[in-house]
């Protein structure tokens, strides 16, 4: 609390705050809580529905130098990637590798069928793969060449697809049109 000064570390509201445990910890140490508001708390366990507008406080949040912030608000952008600021953020956003891994077990499904490549290689969020035929994308001017490199891929809700960007163009692509680098 004393490092947040009473406030919510993520969308700065200093209204019943209090110590949220970040799920999924590594362990139990006090640098895997925040303080949150009581809004922010109740959609982050599901109390509350997600009000998208509430979330865009992640702007600023997402920067924190504070890791267990920084794994909140990503989960957060990911839950809301459909919406295109959220996106937008999480395409731009750099976590350590260890803030990576701990963000990313917090969103794992485990009754959700795994992504593969065209072998049946396993992709996982932030590989890389490689296009292996020519893609006509739609609503685009242009066609995805096969060879293309899709870099720090992300995973849909259909385990048979993908998102990635190519030509600058965030896309959707089958994943078994793709070959894991």
């Amino acid at each position: 609390m004393d490092r947040a000064g009473n406030t919510c570390e993520l969308c700065g509201s200093k209204d019943v705050v209090a110590l949220y445990e970040v799920p999924f910890s590594p362990d139990s140490e006090a640098d895997t809580h925040i303080a949150a508001c009581q809004v922010c708390r109740d959609q982050l366990n599901g109390e509350a529905d997600v009000d998208v507008a509430h979330w865009r406080c992640l702007n600023d949040a997402i920067w924190s130098p504070t890791a267990p912030v920084q794994v909140i608000a990503w989960r957060m952008l990911n839950k809301l990637k459909s919406e295109s600021w959220a996106q937008d953020l999480l395409d731009i956003a750099y976590l350590e590798d260890n803030v990576r891994e701990w963000g990313e077990a917090g969103l794992v499904d485990l009754n959700r069928e795994p992504t593969l490549d065209c072998n049946g290689t396993p992709l996982a969020a932030g590989d890389t793969v490689h296009l292996v035929k020519d893609l006509n994308v739609k609503g685009a001017t242009f066609t995805a060449k096969r060879g293309t490199a899709v870099r720090n891929i992300g995973l849909s809700d259909n385990p048979l697809h993908i998102e990635g960007r190519v030509n600058g163009t965030r896309i959707v692509i089958i994943a078994a049109y793709t070959k894991k680098s």
